[in-house]
């Protein structure tokens, strides 16, 4: 059987969608254009409106890609609105009735993929540990698509840590839709972290990094002082950087999205960060325009961010996602005035990105090679390879002088 994977949304989607692609492989299948294939899986994303849209557009090109392939649609959108996709062509089914899933990749979460020859997988492998939501954010229906909150066994994320360090992985990403919230036992994301660096420790050859491992997301209100004291006790074998979404620097805001904290704890959490950690890398998510959001709470996003310093930002427009409660709010800001907002906040996240990376100059960092000429720095900022480098290696880098930006980008 030929077939084409097309992964949309987060880094949890891009594991499930290499879990599927391995066990399609492993029963005899082979990678094709969609185009060409006989089977074409859309693995969706729904977290926003913009998101919804984007997803549909991607089912009605595998359609039309070719006149007989089937069109297997899974994921958040699929798991809101499988009715909808099956309505879409006769062709069209959905994991809850795909039988090629079901019998091949069962739950994709579970199913290792398996690392290829010719690097086909990337040189940073992630993993799956947690899945579900136990939050309601007033603009998200994650929670609603992904049920729950739940973790993955500790000693099957280990061995599958460790699989992926003898084979010659050097970086591992966990990932989850909550991954702050993983629990296993008395077990959290932490004690996992600590248990993960042990298993590994002599994974490496002699003279070679060890692997090292990033945490791909975490919630504010899940970095505790067992997290702040490992990432500043590993000695980058846990990425000093981390992905703190703050979303809204307006209190006000924040309390109309749901999110469990205010402006002044999440500021006091990276301040406490940086104490413990001074080389953290810090990047975010933040939604302007979001429903009630005045000029004064925009502005007080600006000044949360400066504070805080980013080393990156994605910057989301509000966009209504059906289903939700703020989509109902007769608050809704105009879209011209989102672009705008947008703009300005991209402008400042290229300035503080730009003197994030200046300041590391001259400093020494573990790079993942990713290409010939192309790597990752631990603080993930692209670089230079050393000549010679092997695509997956770490090798060590003095960064240097980055040129001066003669422009910010427009988007």
């Amino acid at each position: 059987m030929r077939f084409a994977i097309v992964n949309l949304g987060c880094k949890v989607n891009r594991v499930e969608s290499d879990a599927i692609t391995a066990a399609l492989l492993a029963a005899g299948g082979s990678e094709a254009a969609p185009t060409d294939a006989d089977l074409i899986v859309v693995n969706t994303c729904t977290v926003t409106g913009e998101a919804e849209k984007k997803t549909r557009k991607a089912v009605h090109r595998a359609l039309r890609a070719n006149g007989h392939a089937r069109v297997v649609v899974t994921g958040c959108a699929a798991a809101i609105d499988a009715a909808g996709f099956e309505a879409m062509d006769p062709r069209v089914e959905t994991a809850a009735k795909g039988a090629l899933l079901e019998e091949l990749a069962g739950r994709a979460v579970s199913t290792r993929p398996v690392l290829r020859v010719g690097g086909a997988f990337p040189t940073r492998v992630g993993i799956k540990v947690q899945d579900g939501c136990d939050n309601a954010c007033t603009y998200c229906i994650v929670h609603v698509a992904r049920g729950r909150a739940w973790s993955r066994d500790a000693d099957e994320v280990i061995d599958e840590a460790v699989a992926y360090a003898r084979a010659g992985v050097r970086e591992i990403v966990l990932s989850g839709i909550n991954l702050g919230s993983y629990c296993w036992g008395d077990l959290t994301l932490a004690g996992l972290l600590e248990r993960l660096l042990a298993a590994t420790a002599d994974q490496a050859t002699s003279g070679e990094p060890c692997v090292r491992f990033r945490i791909s997301s975490i919630e504010p209100k899940d970095v505790g002082d067992d997290l702040v004291a490992l990432l500043a006790s590993a000695e980058g074998r846990v990425c000093r950087h981390l992905h703190l979404p703050l979303q809204s620097g307006s209190s006000k805001v924040l309390r109309h999205m749901a999110r469990p904290y205010d402006a002044g704890e999440y500021c006091t959490l990276v301040d406490r960060l940086r104490a413990a950690v001074p080389e953290l890398s810090l990047s975010t998510d933040v939604i302007v325009g979001f429903p009630s959001e005045g000029e004064d709470d925009f502005a007080a996003t600006l000044d949360v961010i400066r504070q805080c310093a980013f080393s990156k930002i994605h910057v989301f427009p509000y966009s209504r996602r059906e289903g939700t409660p703020a989509a109902d709010r007769v608050d809704q800001v105009r879209p011209e005035i989102k672009a705008d907002r947008a703009r300005r906040l991209r402008e400042l996240a290229f300035r503080l990105r730009s003197a994030d990376r200046a300041r590391r100059s001259g400093t020494s960092e573990l790079v993942l090679v990713e290409t010939a000429g192309k790597a990752t720095t631990e603080s993930y900022f692209e670089v230079e390879a050393p000549a010679g480098a092997v695509p997956g290696a770490l090798v060590a880098v003095v960064l240097p002088t980055p040129p001066l930006a003669v422009q910010v980008p427009a988007k």
